[in-house]
């Protein structure tokens, strides 16, 4: 305990001095960040390459690996971030309302930041730089504790940030990596009350359960991504064989990536042949119900209720076929993890309807899942996506960083 309780003592001091800087220093401190990330890409791709040839010795699967995976174009890709963030308007000191009472106070709603953020996440070392970045930018220090899997990246990358952020002044304590991957830590930076003020978990369903079920600290729920497209009866077939396909295959292992596909029976015959032509180019494994198996053939396997509930980060999809819409939205209520969910059709009307009567983050008529992203939103790099419904939902850019204060000027007035 006394590990993590030195971070979250560092974390408060620090906090105080982000807090209430301006943007123009916390602007500053973002380019020397992303400056030195590219400065130091070959340490970076050293670091990351430990970290590979343990996932391979352990069996991780190849879309896992790629998750874990940095090289020269995915670094730039973070720098870009950072910088991005730079062109994004600071929400700190925002003025969201005011108005003045008749007893002549007047009050004002003002944004500001969360304070400490505790990040928990798995694999991707990208989450390190994005997440460090957003918290940076809305004011807050953040703990960032990553997956053993990629510690060698995590710990490279906290101490480029940290150096970028000395070098402009700043305490090198507004980021700080877990250095420690046991279980144990886990569960003390969960109960860290007083020094963290709100968890973040980022990765599976089970990693995120157990911080929402374990924590003391509050928790800003993200969601696991069982995610469907749905191809109605009315469909451009061509058009739902190219979302389909980029939706599972573009990057499987990310949470916006579909695990299901739902088709309307008047259009199972000719579209299931058509994408499960194009999926062969990816050796997408397909588990389907009896009226798929009949129109695809014994190559796919039998879908039972694991298969339509499991958010498999693969090159793996169910497939059911479906009498109406009715049926395909009841489906998704059932298996949804309310992350993103897409309708392919030509019918306003049923398009009206998906969008009012599916439950999730993100609705999508005639576009890709994998749109749900900070950066595809405009917000520049994102801390996740949110799937619960207070505070936050969806992709959680700089603005759900940050929280309100009510600002109160009065004249000597007494209640």
């Amino acid at each position: 305990m006394d590990y993590v309780l030195e971070l979250g003592k560092k974390a408060k001091t620090a906090e105080a001095v982000i807090s209430t800087a301006s943007t123009r220093v916390k602007n500053a401190a973002l380019a020397a960040i992303s400056k030195a990330l590219i400065e130091n890409t070959a340490l970076i791709i050293a670091e990351n390459a430990k970290d590979i040839q343990a996932a391979r010795e352990n069996g991780m699967t190849e879309a896992k690996q790629d998750r874990l995976k940095l090289d020269e174009n995915r670094i730039a890709g973070m720098a870009k971030g950072v910088d991005e963030l730079i062109a994004l308007n600071d929400p700190v000191g925002q003025v969201m309302d005011g108005f003045v009472r008749p007893n002549g106070l007047r009050i004002t709603k003002n944004r500001v930041p969360l304070g400490v953020i505790g990040i928990i996440f798995e694999s991707r070392p990208n989450v390190t730089v994005d997440a460090a970045a957003l918290c940076l930018k809305a004011g807050n220090a953040v703990i960032l504790k990553g997956g053993k899997e990629a510690i060698n990246s995590n710990i490279c990358l906290g101490g480029i940030m940290r150096r970028a952020l000395e070098s402009q002044g700043l305490p090198g304590d507004i980021v700080q990596v877990v250095e420690k991957t046991s279980r144990e830590t886990t569960n003390e930076l969960m109960r860290l009350n007083g020094y963290v003020d709100v968890l973040i978990p980022r990765g599976s369903a089970n990693l995120i359960q157990a911080v929402v079920q374990n924590a003391t600290v509050p928790v800003i729920e993200t969601g696991a991504g069982n995610c469907h497209v749905y191809v109605d009866s009315s469909a451009d077939l061509e058009m739902a064989v190219n979302i389909t396909d980029n939706a599972k295959t573009q990057r499987p292992s990310v949470c916006n990536a579909i695990e299901s596909l739902l088709v309307h029976k008047d259009t199972a015959a000719d579209f299931l042949p058509m994408i499960a032509e194009r999926f062969k180019a990816h050796d997408v494994k397909m588990y389907g119900c009896d009226r798929t198996r009949e129109i695809l053939g014994d190559s796919v396997e039998k879908a039972t209720e694991t298969e339509y509930a499991t958010e498999f980060n693969d090159y793996i999809i169910a497939v059911k076929v479906v009498d109406s819409i009715d049926e395909a939205i009841a489906h998704i209520r059932k298996y949804s993890t309310r992350h993103s969910e897409c309708i392919v059709t030509r019918s306003l009307e049923a398009a009206n309807k998906f969008k009012t009567s599916v439950d999730a983050a993100a609705v999508y008529v005639n576009a890709s899942t994998r749109f749900t992203d900070g950066g595809e939103f405009g917000f520049g790099a994102e801390i996740g996506i949110s799937t619960q419904k207070l505070h936050a939902r969806g992709p959680m850019g700089l603005t759900e960083l940050t929280t309100v204060k009510y600002l109160i000027d009065g004249d000597g007035q007494i209640r």
